[in-house]
């Protein structure tokens, strides 16, 4: 079977590998209908994170049971299914906890799974899947191939966003600002409108992207940065800051402007993989009574609550795939989205 294997920097290769088989009781196979690029897999793309060996890549994929382990009950041959970004069973004390990403068996595709050894990328035709019960979410079926992009959402950028939103504790009436443009971004200007903020404030200085917050949601747009972005962010909320901030990028800048951007009392929740040094200056954030949570969403434990809305079309996260490329066109399908000609791109086996 083909899958996308990462050499280097700037070095993505569709190439052929072994297919895949049940190496334990609780393993599945799934039939990849769709897999994307993710913006943390720019940051290996582009050298940030150093790529010590060839490895296969990719973690957001939906698809079609092949085959489970004899020891698998809630996954069945034919079942659709999401599979989250990262594996996890369902039943440890950190799952129960509602903070799966911290599985206490679980791992992440591309890494050593402990349960059948080295996990496989999520940009192939098939994938083994390590503790399929507690990783993969079943879709009712049958399934429209239209929902497939708003599906493939759930599998990280919408339950993202929705984990910024959360962990800002974004409620009904809140000032929101979202800082972030990208996919994670703009379903955060989802998920704070669902929740039911009033004012949504999108930091974006891409005219397209901003065409894409005001749909999903967004009230004001703001495309200045530093001093004169906290300055517009103040004049859109009575001259005091957001009520929640998102920050949806993970750099020292982005969390910066998150953190200036809030009122005192206010809540800034991050989601953005830190990459480029963010920090948190304590001394500001004690003297404006300004606090910090967030980090590595557990998106499997969101999947239940925002498929209903996905399914009725209630929100449309899967608009934020502007370009579709069949998987022979991986290499294109990074290059676009590092040259910022994407937004998100949905891969086709």
């Amino acid at each position: 079977m083909r899958a996308t294997v990462i050499h280097g920097e700037r070095d993505i290769r569709l190439e052929e590998v072994a297919d895949p088989v049940i190496s334990s009781g609780v393993d599945a196979v799934v039939r990849v209908v769709a897999a994307c690029v993710c913006g943390s897999d720019l940051w290996p793309y582009r050298g940030v994170t150093e790529t010590e060996q060839a490895h296969r890549i990719g973690h957001e994929f939906v698809g079609v049971v092949e085959a489970v382990g004899d020891r698998v009950e809630k996954v069945a041959v034919g079942d659709f299914v999401i599979a989250p970004f990262y594996v996890c069973d369902g039943t440890c004390a950190n799952c129960l906890n509602g903070v799966s990403t911290s599985c206490l068996t679980g791992g992440w595709w591309g890494a050593d799974d402990r349960e059948g050894g080295f996990a496989d990328g999520g940009q192939g035709e098939r994938v083994r899947v390590p503790l399929a019960d507690g990783t993969l979410f079943v879709v009712p079926g049958p399934v429209d191939d239209a929902l497939v992009p708003g599906l493939l959402t759930l599998s990280d950028v919408m339950g993202t966003g929705h984990h910024a939103a959360v962990s800002a504790g974004v409620g009904p009436g809140d000032s929101v600002v979202v800082v972030g443009d990208g996919a994670v971004g703009l379903c955060a200007v989802i998920a704070a409108k669902r929740l039911g903020a009033t004012t949504i404030i999108a930091m974006s200085r891409h005219a397209d992207r901003q065409e894409l917050a005001r749909r999903f949601g967004a009230t004001h747009i703001v495309a200045e940065r530093g001093d004169e972005g906290v300055e517009a962010v103040q004049a859109l909320t009575g001259g005091i800051g957001a009520d929640r901030v998102l920050e949806c990028v993970g750099t020292k800048e982005s969390m910066d402007q998150a953190i200036r951007s809030a009122r005192p009392g206010g809540m800034v929740g991050y989601v953005g993989v830190p990459n480029g040094g963010p920090e948190l200056p304590v001394r500001a954030l004690f003297g404006r009574n300004v606090g910090v949570n967030g980090g590595v969403a557990p998106v499997r434990g969101y999947i239940a609550e925002l498929l209903p809305d996905v399914l009725s079309g209630a929100i449309e996260p899967g608009a934020v795939f502007d370009l579709e490329l069949p998987l022979a066109e991986v290499a294109e399908a990074y290059a676009a989205m590092d040259e910022r000609r994407a937004v998100k791109v949905l891969l086709r086996p």
